[in-house]
């Protein structure tokens, strides 16, 4: 049974339209017009179309944030996704941790990217939920009503610097260079950082679940589904991703299933500045990525070592 977390009234959330002006060297963007609510924006998310794809200006509805999260957990690599019903899309998809900018933070979109991994991305302990710190920074503890966190055992976010070309909020320029894409379909700016997480080794039998908002009539509401964890690792290799999806229970690995699965648009191809997909097919963003889908095991390769020795054995005699 799904358990409620947290309701809030979505007319307390404003942002801010945007004037976004490219180039081959940067782009900068800056507020313009009065503060939108969160149906007001939705409204204006209509899809626009650019012919140049390094160089223009554009008004856009919102500025949008994701984070591309690495987890270190022991001694292992993983990217961090979530599964989200878009119902502004009528889409299902596993797509990055992210959100919508409030004005208020404009400037420092790097908050808000914090912000979301707190929200979004819980860690399980049988002795509590962990909390978290940026840097030397602890984070927010978003349902500290309802769950009750650890925070003498946190998770450490750190940043890691992105992008080649840099992106300013007006003169200032964002000092962990985000990578930076202009959504058509949706008409907004998005921004990916690449944060790392790494989870305290005392951590033990951990459990990772997904919590997101869904607008319910006139709330907005953050329900914790222990049947469905929705939120998926991919392991990295040298760091290149693996064709491979799992999910997290007590110390466990559990594989996913990839089947008529869809990845969310900041995985889709990008030409310049501009995004032009909706959403790209697992299937079709392995083939860009040049990886190749695990088979499943055989009966004897799934035998444990012992096992398999003592069958080759019978079959030697």
């Amino acid at each position: 049974m799904p358990r409620t977390l947290i309701r809030k009234n979505p007319s307390n959330f404003k942002t801010l339209p945007l004037h976004v002006e490219a180039g081959p060297d940067g782009l900068t963007y800056q507020s313009i017009g009065r503060p939108l609510n969160f149906a007001q924006t939705l409204q204006r998310r209509k899809a626009i179309q650019l012919a140049d794809s390094e160089r223009f200006a554009v008004e856009l509805a919102n500025l949008g944030v994701s984070v591309r999260l690495t987890l270190h957990w022991q001694n292992r690599d993983y990217w961090v996704l979530v599964r989200q019903r878009r119902q502004d899309r009528g889409d299902v998809v596993l797509k990055l941790i992210s959100g919508y900018v409030p004005a208020q933070e404009l400037n420092l979109p790097l908050h808000t990217a914090v912000q979301e991994v707190a929200e979004e991305c819980l860690l399980e302990t049988p002795q509590g939920w962990l909390g978290g710190r940026f840097n030397d920074t602890w984070l927010p503890a978003p349902y500290a009503d309802a769950l009750h966190y650890r925070e003498a055992l946190p998770f450490v976010l750190t940043p890691h610097s992105g992008a080649a070309r840099p992106v300013r909020c007006g003169n200032l320029q964002l000092i962990e260079r985000p990578r930076a894409y202009v959504h058509l379909p949706t008409a907004s700016l998005q921004l990916i950082y690449d944060l790392r997480l790494q989870v305290p080794r005392e951590a033990k039998s951990l459990s990772l679940f997904h919590v997101d908002e869904r607008l319910e009539g006139d709330q907005l509401v953050a329900r914790l589904n222990r049947s469905r964890p929705d939120l998926y690792l991919m392991p990295l290799e040298e760091g290149q991703p693996r064709a491979e999806l799992y999910t997290l229970k007590k110390d466990r690995l559990v594989p996913a299933s990839t089947r008529g699965l869809y990845l969310a648009e900041s995985f889709a191809r990008q030409e310049g500045w501009l995004v032009r997909d909706e959403r790209i097919r697992w299937k079709d963003w392995l083939r860009q990525q040049g990886l190749v889908a695990q088979k499943p095991e055989s009966g004897l390769k799934r035998l444990t070592g012992k096992a398999r020795e003592l069958l080759q054995m019978a079959l030697n005699k």
